[in-house]
């Protein structure tokens, strides 16, 4: 997989997990230890991406 495809790849999970962030915390009886811990997933995902972004940058 190149770098391109897979740095599309986390966007589009990134994207996902925000998507179903949102529908969760919507519901009247949303758990959220499990919103917390998607919360916790995008950021590692955002820190992966920041990370193949920099070092595409630098190279």
């Amino acid at each position: 997989m190149s770098m391109q495809a897979h740095l599309a790849e986390l966007e589009r999970r990134h994207k996902a997990l925000e998507a179903e962030i949102e529908k969760e915390t919507l519901r009247p009886s949303s758990d959220d230890a499990h919103v917390h811990e998607l919360k916790k997933k995008k950021l590692q995902l955002k820190d992966e991406i920041t990370k193949l972004k920099s070092a595409s940058t630098v190279h």
